[in-house]
């Protein structure tokens, strides 16, 4: 009797090892902000996580702090 081969299972296959994000943070925003971020995003061909993690990449880049 030949094996079968084993059902696919539901989903997307998982991401390699070391290309997943492992932690979320989540922030609070207003309404007018939200709007504002999500159309920043979509300018810049992006969703607005993407758009929100290259800004915070840049200002740990250049060493930008506002306090």
């Amino acid at each position: 009797m030949p094996k079968q081969p084993k059902p696919k299972k539901p989903g997307r296959p998982r991401l390699p090892k070391g290309n997943a994000k492992a932690v979320m943070l989540r922030v609070r925003v207003t309404p007018d902000e939200r709007t504002a971020i999500e159309k920043a995003a979509k300018s810049s061909k992006q969703t607005a996580s993407e758009w929100i993690r290259s800004l915070l990449n840049t200002a740990i880049v250049n060493g930008e702090r506002k306090v």
